[in-house]
């Protein structure tokens, strides 16, 4: 059973930084990627980063580029995200997420789309105030 925990949400003030874990376990298949999204208030969910096991490629929103840095330590089935100048928008509790990977003419190929990731974290909550 493929399970996922989130831990490193908080309270921070604009500018701050904070670091998002998702630990990983119970897989079953060597091709994933893990996708890191958020949900504010009223709002749908949204990807913000995602990172593949086959190749180490990475993805991220335009919202958070530059700011926001996704890694893994496969030694530790673990994935993180790195959140530097935060702003009260990125305010939301962050979902991690994984899915397959798809191999077509010699790359990898992930999903975007929240539905088309099957197994999901409980969520942690990141408020950024002003």
């Amino acid at each position: 059973e493929v399970q996922l925990v989130e831990s490193g949400g908080g309270l921070v003030q604009a500018g701050g930084s904070l670091r998002l874990s998702c630990a990983a376990s119970g897989f079953t298949f060597d091709d994933y990627a893990i996708g890191w999204f958020r949900q504010a208030p009223g709002k749908e969910r949204e990807g913000v980063s995602y990172i593949s096991s086959s190749d180490g490629s990475t993805y991220y929103a335009e919202s958070v580029k530059g700011r926001f840095t996704i890694s893994s330590d496969n030694a530790k089935n673990t994935v993180y995200l790195q959140m530097n100048s935060l702003k009260p928008e990125d305010t939301a509790v962050y979902y991690c997420a994984a899915t397959t990977t798809v191999y077509i003419r010699g790359s990898y190929y992930y999903p975007k789309d929240p539905h088309e990731y099957p197994y999901w974290g409980q969520g942690t909550q990141v408020t950024v105030s002003s």
